[in-house]
């Protein structure tokens, strides 16, 4: 049976979104689908984070989720933090849309990404490239836009 999660994203501003995530079993990849807006035109990094805690903004979220101590890196290297999922692309009229099937991610067993937050990110995703210690752990992505913690669905 399916399994189905749904994160809402709200910030300090106007970025606000919905992700919708289904896995048809637990050897499958997650789809992740949903939108976000009110960004800035182009590219704005977009991660699972460590902690489901939102009590002091996204800031609370912690790092990256990363639970076999990985590098940063993109959605496709075979060395990246479970929670890289890369970038997603805001149009002219702040919207991005989510359309995104990752491997690594799952909603269940020991390293289930339900409880934690999914972040979304001010900045481009280096995805690890950026030639600097930052680069290997955030992607350069800068400062927290949005965040939610996912939650379980029917």
């Amino acid at each position: 049976m399916a399994k189905k999660a749904v994160c809402v994203l709200k910030g300090t501003g106007e970025v606000t979104g919905t992700v919708y995530f289904e896995q048809e079993s637990d050897t499958t990849p997650v789809k992740l689908s949903g939108e976000i807006t009110g960004l800035t035109a182009g590219k704005h990094g977009f991660h699972v984070h460590a902690f489901g805690d939102n009590t002091n903004g996204c800031v609370s979220a912690g790092p990256h989720f990363n639970p076999h101590q990985q590098s940063h890196g993109g959605p496709t290297d075979s060395v990246r933090h479970v929670g890289d999922l890369g970038n997603v692309i805001a149009g002219e009229n702040g919207v991005a849309k989510i359309d995104i099937v990752d491997k690594m991610l799952t909603l269940s067993g020991q390293h289930s990404i339900i409880g934690r937050t999914m972040v979304i990110h001010e900045k481009e995703d280096d995805l690890g490239k950026g030639n600097n210690d930052e680069s290997l752990k955030t992607g350069n992505a800068g400062g927290r836009l949005a965040c939610g913690v996912i939650g379980i669905t029917e």
